[in-house]
């Protein structure tokens, strides 16, 4: 049987295997596309059922997470954690609170983490978690009082050397310190590196709230520099304003771009003089507000549940959720003069916006290059634990530059190597794969 046919069976075979979780097969799909290629000129990956034991979670939690909320009334959510591979390290990987989540995001995002936590080169495995909470319109009483029902499950199944958590959509700092609060007490130890996104305080690491922001800048300037081009003087639009956006466009114009738009689900931005960050983190972060307050308060125009890909730019970061840019969303901003994109969030770019860009010769950087920044700095808290360091924030923020400069040479380089040069998404998947496919092969049949 050849390689297309056997990676095509082996595909089916999932699906029905995962019914139900789109998000899983198209993370999946992307992956063994570019396996085709590796396969191909390296058999031996093909060896002991590998590509069916990446595939295949170490193991998959869901539990009941009960709490009370203001009003004495018990609700009851649901929580996760998918560990799903641990051969360079323990897991690592976020919790994400929002309505959305289920089993196949989580999965997902944990797949997707075994190949971004394994660029980075630092020995992290792969894993994700989260629950359908939502903390929005909630009092601080209501989190604090639904994390800690949360980790009262959670904490048996985590440690610095098994499962080492941090934060994603809905778990920020606040959420990060109740969790952690609660697995004190529970194992009665101070294991501060059980958790990362920590407070400065108490075990945090300095560039982690802006890591992720950070690194997707400066991945894209390398990419660009490679093309001769730099972000000085471009125009570049930024989707979301949550934590990673808001960095992203802060380091974008420290770089001497202009982000000329920016949005929430509730519309967007246009910004052509460029953003005024600090209003933008005060509304956001400290008020908690739509971004229309922005427009309002900057006496910019707010244009409301606007496609925010038709703005004119030269560079796109999609940096909201995921599959948020779709083919006909790529076509606007082929029309408008984009040529890089690098995708700060977890794939926020569809199958079909890939394919314009990789027709429309658009250089794209995905997810699980450009947005490593945040697991990479999440590393360096752990080493920061480990040690009982703490670093300044211009030794660690030159760290994850140096990271991903590193990532980037890494993808394009390996891309070269299997005859797919500038085609950074086989670069990622393949490199990512190698490294880990190596420890799982070396480890044997587990």
């Amino acid at each position: 049987m050849n390689v297309d046919n056997k990676i095509s069976e082996y595909y089916d075979k999932l699906l029905k295997r995962n019914a139900g979780e789109p998000e899983f097969h198209q993370a999946v799909s992307e992956v063994l596309d570019s396996l085709k290629i590796v396969l191909g000129k390296d058999p031996h990956y093909a060896d002991y059922g590998l590509v069916e034991r990446l595939c295949e979670p170490e193991r998959q939690l869901i539990f009941r997470v009960p709490w009370i909320d203001d009003n004495g009334q018990v609700q009851v959510n649901r929580g996760f954690r998918v560990q799903f591979n641990s051969a360079l390290g323990p897991y690592k990987g976020g919790l994400r609170f929002h309505p959305s989540v289920n089993l196949g995001i989580i999965k997902f995002l944990g797949f997707e983490q075994i190949f971004k936590n394994s660029l980075t080169g630092l020995p992290i495995g792969g894993g994700k978690g989260g629950s359908d909470f939502d903390p929005k319109g909630k009092s601080e009483l209501e989190i604090m009082r639904f994390c800690q029902s949360f980790m009262t499950e959670l904490h048996r199944h985590i440690g610095e050397y098994r499962d080492v958590p941090a934060g994603d959509i809905g778990v920020g700092g606040r959420e990060i310190g109740f969790l952690f609060g609660q697995y004190r007490r529970l194992a009665n130890q101070h294991e501060s590196g059980v958790l990362t996104g920590k407070g400065l305080t108490w075990g945090g690491s300095l560039v982690r709230t802006e890591a992720t922001g950070y690194g997707t800048v400066y991945l894209t300037a390398e990419m660009m520099r490679t093309h001769g081009e730099a972000l000085s003087g471009a125009k570049v639009i930024v989707s979301g304003s949550g934590n990673v956006a808001i960095y992203a466009a802060a380091k974008a114009q420290e770089h001497g771009a202009t982000v000329v738009a920016m949005s929430d689900s509730s519309g967007y931005i246009l910004t052509p003089e460029g953003v005024d960050v600090d209003l933008l983190k005060d509304i956001k972060e400290n008020r908690r507000e739509r971004i229309n307050s922005y427009a309002q308060e900057a006496g910019v125009k707010f244009v409301e549940g606007g496609n925010i890909w038709e703005v004119e730019a030269d560079v796109a970061l999609p940096c909201a959720t995921q599959n948020e840019l779709d083919g006909e969303s790529a076509q606007l901003l082929k029309n408008n003069g984009v040529r890089y994109v690098a995708e700060g969030a977890n794939m926020p770019c569809t199958p079909d916006a890939v394919h314009v860009f990789r027709e429309a010769g658009i250089a794209f950087a995905p997810g699980k290059a450009a947005n490593a920044g945040g697991v990479a700095t999440s590393a360096l808290e752990m080493q920061q634990n480990a040690s009982r360091d703490s670093w300044s924030f211009a030794y660690t923020d030159e760290r994850l530059k140096q990271i991903m400069t590193r990532i980037f040479v890494n993808v394009s380089t390996t891309a070269a190597e299997y005859d797919r040069e500038g085609d950074y998404v086989a670069g990622a998947n393949i490199a990512g794969f190698k490294k880990v496919a190596d420890a799982m092969l070396a480890q044997g049949v587990i």
